[in-house]
């Protein structure tokens, strides 16, 4: 009986050593992002009689030295309509590190308002954007995501699924 007990410490000791031995995750310098999800895929064009609504696509994120964000005025996040190439940039908080590789992961959202001259259909014609167009009743794009650490480190592309802008 003796023996089954000392053996079951050694059990109990050699699991908690496993466990607290563990490493830091081992991630690449420069950011890898990965598109998850938009909560929708079709929002009426931002004008001055659209219901207000909020257009959020979420991204997930690593990067091995845990640089992302930057204290100085630059800007982190470029999202890029593929309609026109316009890019829309945002800048990130300042992000903690996780343990001692500072290697950093997570998942960001950003969030795109419906305001007038954010989210506007744009028009085959020529037709001013933004306007209401009843020969062109949607639009539709995607945006292309890219993501910037302090050390000028671009991540890779990523692009969001289709969104149908609703022009009336």
């Amino acid at each position: 009986m003796r023996q089954l007990i000392n053996f079951s410490w050694l059990v109990i000791l050699t699991g908690l050593l496993i466990t607290g031995c563990s490493t830091p995750p081992d991630y690449p310098n420069e950011p890898v992002i990965e598109y998850l999800r938009m909560n929708k895929n079709a929002i009426a064009q931002g004008n001055q009689n659209a219901q207000p609504d909020t257009l959020k696509i979420t991204f997930g994120f690593t990067d091995g030295d845990g640089n992302l964000s930057s204290e100085s005025d630059s800007m982190d996040v470029f999202l890029t309509d593929s309609r026109d190439g316009f890019q829309t940039t945002f800048k990130l908080p300042i992000l903690p590190t996780q343990g001692v590789g500072n290697g950093i992961s997570g998942e960001i959202t950003v969030k795109i308002p419906n305001t007038p001259f954010q989210i506007c259909c744009t028009y085959p014609n020529g037709a001013p954007a933004c306007l209401p167009n009843d020969q062109f009743p949607t639009d539709e794009f995607y945006f292309t995501i890219q993501l910037r650490d302090r050390a000028g480190n671009i991540s890779n592309t990523v692009q969001t699924e289709p969104i149908t802008v609703l022009c009336n």
